[in-house]
C-alpha cells in the first residue's frame, strides 16, 4: 500500500505506517512530560533517550531524536546542565528587552517608504566600518611592522592551502571510500542473482560426484548426498553448506561453513575479498548429527545486504508477515517459524551471563528448557511460537551496532 504519512513523513506499508503512528503517540506524550523551554528538562530528556529508555521504530522518532539532540546542545552551549531551571516568564523578559533596546520602522515610515532610526544607525556605522578599512593601508606603519604583517599574511596563506589541500585529500579519500563500498556492494548483487540462478541447475554438476563421505571417527563413516538442486553450486565451493531464504526480503543467499569464523567475515562464495562477507554457519555446528541449535552469522551492511534489514524484525508487525525461514542444508530441506527476537551483546568469557552464541546442544530437557527461559525473556515481544527438547533450532545473528547483537531464533 501507498499513500500512509504521518508527521511529514510516508510510507509504504500498513505495518511501517502503525509503527510510525505508535511513534507519533510516544513523541506527544514525552511532550504532555517535558517542558521544552526548560534546559534542565530538555538536557536530561537527551540523556535518557541516550540511555534507551525511550526506542522508536521509524523515521518519526529519529527526527524526534535529532530535534532533542540539536536543543540540548544549544542548551549546553549556554552553559546550562541537567539541573538548570530558567525562572517563570525570563524568556518574556529577554524579548522585551530586545525590543525596549532596538528601534523599529514607524508606520509613516512604511508608508513613505523611508527608513526608521534603527536602520539609519545600522546604515551610518556600517559606512564609518567601511570608512575605517579604506584609512588602513600598509603605507600607515613603519617598515617593521610592515614585514610583521606580511610575514604573518604569508603564513596565513601557506594555511589556508594546507588546509584547502588536507580537505581535499580527505574529500577524494571519502568518494573513494564509497566508491569502493557500492562497487563491492554492486558486485555483490550480481554475484548473488548469478548464484540464485544456478540453484536447481546441474549443469556444472556432471560427470562429478554427488556423494560426500564424511569421517567422523575411525570407526564411523557416513556417506550423503548433496541435494539436487545445490549439485552445481557445491561443485563450484565445497564450503558450501546450505541456503537461507526468506520470502519477500533480500535474505536469498548460499550459507557456508569452514573451520573458522573468520574466513568468510570478508570473502564471498567465490572466495573473492568482499566487504559484505557471506553468510556462514557457525564451525561448531553439526547439520549431519544435527546439533541443537544451528547459528547462522551475517554483516549488518547499511546497503540492506546479508543481514542488514534483519532488524526490522523489532516490529512485530514485520515479523507477522515474513514468520517462516527456509534454511537448506545441502542434504536436506528444513523450514522454521520464527520464536524470539531479541538484542544481546559479546560478553566477557568471564561475565556469567547467558550467552545465546553459546548455545550449540542441549544435553538435556532442563538445560534446553533453560535456554528457552533465558531467551523468551530477552524477545522483544510475544510470537506465540514454542519449543519442546528434540525441536531442530535455528538462529541468525547479526551486528545491530557497535556493541549489540540481534538474535532471530526459529
Amino acid at each position: 500500500m501507498e499513500g500512509f504519512e504521518v508527521a511529514g513523513r510516508r510510507f509504504r506499508t500498513e505495518a511501517d505506517y502503525r509503527a510510525a503512528l505508535r511513534d507519533q503517540a510516544k513523541i506527544e506524550e514525552i511532550k504532555t512530560q517535558i517542558n521544552m523551554e526548560q534546559p534542565g528538562e530538555v538536557i536530561t530528556l537527551y540523556a535518557e533517550m541516550e540511555a534507551g529508555k525511550y526506542r522508536f521504530e521509524t523515521a518519526v522518532g529519529n527526527d524526534f531524536d535529532d530535534e532533542i539532540y540539536e536543543l540540548a546542545q544549544d542548551y549546553k552551549r549556554q552553559g546550562y546542565d541537567c539541573n538548570s531551571k530558567l525562572p517563570t516568564g525570563k524568556k518574556n523578559f529577554l524579548r522585551g528587552r530586545r525590543k525596549a533596546d532596538g528601534q523599529t520602522k514607524t508606520a509613516s515610515d512604511k508608508k513613505a517608504g523611508g527608513t526608521g532610526i534603527g536602520e539609519q544607525k545600522r546604515t551610518s556605522k556600517k559606512k564609518s566600518r567601511d570608512a575605517e578599512r579604506k584609512e588602513l593601508s600598509l603605507d600607515a606603519y613603519d617598515k617593521n611592522m610592515q614585514k610583521e604583517i606580511l610575514y604573518e599574511l604569508k603564513k596565513r596563506e601557506k594555511r589556508r592551502r594546507l588546509t584547502v589541500v588536507i580537505c581535499s585529500v580527505i574529500a577524494v579519500a571519502c568518494f573513494g571510500y564509497f566508491g569502493v563500498y557500492y562497487y563491492f556492494s554492486d558486485r555483490t548483487q550480481v554475484n548473488y542473482e548469478n548464484l540464485a540462478q544456478l540453484k536447481g541447475s546441474t549443469a556444472l554438476a556432471s560427470g562429478t560426484s554427488t556423494g560426500v563421505t564424511i569421517h567422523y571417527t575411525e570407526e564411523e563413516e557416513i556417506e550423503l548426498k548433496v541435494l539436487e538442486e545445490y549439485q552445481t553450486l557445491y561443485s563450484k565451493n565445497r564450503s558450501l553448506i546450505g541456503w537461507l531464504k526468506i520470502d519477500d526480503t533480500n535474505i536469498d543467499y548460499p550459507v557456508m561453513q569452514t573451520s573458522n569464523n573468520e574466513y568468510y567475515l570478508d570473502h564471498n562464495y567465490s572466495q573473492e575479498y568482499d566487504k559484505n562477507g557471506s553468510l556462514f554457519l557457525d564451525k561448531d555446528c553439526d547439520v549431519v548429527h544435527r546439533s541443537t541449535n544451528l547459528i547462522i552469522y551475517g554483516h549488518h551492511m547499511k546497503s540492506g545486504k546479508m543481514f542488514g534489514n534483519l532488524n526490522r524484525y523489532s516490529s512485530e508487525d514485520y515479523c507477522k508477515q515474513h514468520s517462516t525461514i527456509q534454511f537448506d542444508t545441502i542434504y536436506e530441506k528444513g523450514t522454521y517459524e520464527v520464536m524470539y527476537v531479541f538484542r544481546s551483546r559479546i560478553y566477557n568469557e568471564d561475565e556469567v551471563v547467558f550467552k545465546y552464541y553459546q548455545f550449540l546442544d542441549a544435553a538435556s530437557e532442563k538445560e534446553f528448557n533453560s535456554n528457552m527461559q533465558e531467551m523468551a525473556e530477552l524477545s522483544l515481544y510475544d510470537t506465540g511460537v514454542t519449543a519442546v527438547y528434540g525441536d531442530e533450532l535455528l538462529t541468525l545473528s547479526t551486528c545491530d551496532s557497535s556493541e549489540e547483537t540481534a538474535g532471530l531464533l526459529g
